[in-house]
């Protein structure tokens, strides 16, 4: 199985964003698994789709859509031996720190949880903007602790404390 990968490339000084961002604001790249590009509506074995954002406690930016031809008819089936249909969406999805999801299940979650990526179930689909929006809230005062534990893990650590002196 492959994926389809669409990025869009935003023009600046030696391809970088026209408003850099500080190294200490807290930023999460999330993944949400999507049918139509709009909303989260979709389980992680039958997304066709993935809508990736970096999000900030101000700010939202769209980074990629990627794509799967073939997904799982959410039967339960097992795979026939050898198809292997979560391993492929786990390495695309390398890089985010959170991925929302209407369902996952055991292996998959395991394979997900083992990339460093975070999971999270939301019992109903909802519109992208929201699942953005929900972020952002999360992020902005007194995040849960497993959103803190995230959110450290996707800030880049300091080095300002070192000595340089022997």
């Amino acid at each position: 199985m492959t994926a389809r990968h669409l990025q869009i490339i935003e023009s600046g000084l030696h391809g970088q964003r026209d408003t850099p961002r500080s190294a200490t604001t807290a930023r999460l790249r999330i993944a949400v698994a999507t049918q139509d590009m709009k909303s989260l509506n979709a389980h992680f074995g039958s997304a066709r789709r993935f809508a990736v954002w970096d999000v900030t406690p101000d700010t939202a930016d769209f980074v990629e859509a990627v794509g799967f031809d073939e997904v799982s008819d959410e039967s339960g089936a097992h795979q026939v031996e050898g198809d292997d249909r979560i391993g492929p969406k786990v390495a695309a999805l390398s890089g985010c720190n959170l991925l929302f999801v209407l369902a996952i299940g055991g292996p998959a979650a395991a394979k997900v949880v083992g990339a460093r990526i975070h999971p999270v179930k939301l019992p109903a689909a909802q519109s992208i903007p929201s699942v953005i929006e929900r972020v952002q809230a999360m992020m902005s005062g007194n995040p849960p602790p497993w959103l803190r534990k995230v959110m450290g893990a996707a800030t880049p650590r300091s080095m300002d404390f070192l000595d340089e002196e022997d």
